[in-house]
């Protein structure tokens, strides 16, 4: 595969002035370093002001696959590459609490309905029709399954499959759990103004705590719905990718 078409290049941003390639892990801080990086691209005043619509449906932001071959490559060797992670448990709970426990359009018909009709055993109708209503047991069993009646979706892929971190060299791995500090700690990195910090705020659905505030009430409560052998098979599944990953980080530290 030519190095342009890689997936990974797709999700990682560029920002030029500073010299930053930021790769984008869904629920872990995405939407805010999104902000960040308008405002170092001079494209924002502040990072506090920015709607989630131009966040996200904006195209305000370049991404690496949108330079040639060459450009790539001066990039990805010269520019600081940063990536932030978070624990799997954690990013896949606050993913299904997002898509599935608040009224989504584009989630419930093309994931819901699928999931709902292959692993809920005598589904009523109104769910098949509308795919609102996914239990997490079997959300999980959607990703466990090899053979799953729809593809995975970037709010919940393994993190290697969205930014490559064994082939791509990052030069700083901040983690979700810390995020404001590593955040502020990178920005202060790269130069950029003293009075840009980063957002503290959530994206969405901003009367809900965030996940990681509740662990491990939380954590407990949405696991309790699925059996033992399940769950003993989807952590082990899930931290193993995890430990993959977080060898790659001892290694760039």
């Amino acid at each position: 595969m030519e190095v342009r078409q890689a997936p990974a290049m797709a999700r990682i941003y560029v920002e030029d002035k500073h010299k930053i390639l930021y790769c984008e892990v869904p629920k872990a801080g995405c939407s805010n370093w999104k902000r960040v990086l308008m405002v170092l691209s001079g494209l924002a005043p502040s990072a506090d002001n920015i709607s989630h619509d131009a966040v996200h449906y904006g195209k305000h932001l370049k991404k690496l696959d949108s330079f040639d071959l060459k450009g790539i490559h001066i990039r990805l060797n010269t520019y600081t590459k940063a990536v932030f992670v978070r624990d799997p448990m954690e990013r896949l709970v606050s993913a299904f609490r997002d898509k599935f426990e608040h009224p989504n359009s584009y989630y419930h018909p093309v994931f819901g309905k699928a999931i709902i009709k292959k692993y809920r055993p005598n589904a009523c109708e109104e769910a098949l029709n509308n795919g609102s209503g996914v239990k997490f047991k079997e959300f999980i069993h959607y990703l466990l399954d090899s053979h799953r009646p729809v593809g995975m979706d970037i709010h919940w892929e393994k993190v290697s499959k969205l930014c490559y971190p064994c082939l791509i060299s990052y030069d700083f791995v901040g983690k979700f759990e810390t995020l404001e500090e590593d955040a502020n700690y990178f920005l202060q990195l790269i130069g950029a103004p003293k009075e840009l910090k980063f957002p503290n705020f959530k994206d969405r659905h901003a009367s809900d705590r965030r996940t990681n505030a509740q662990v491990p009430t939380r954590l407990q409560q949405t696991f309790a719905q699925i059996s033992s052998f399940l769950l003993d098979l989807f952590t082990e599944v899930a931290h193993w990718h995890f430990q993959l990953l977080m060898t790659k980080v001892e290694l760039i530290i």
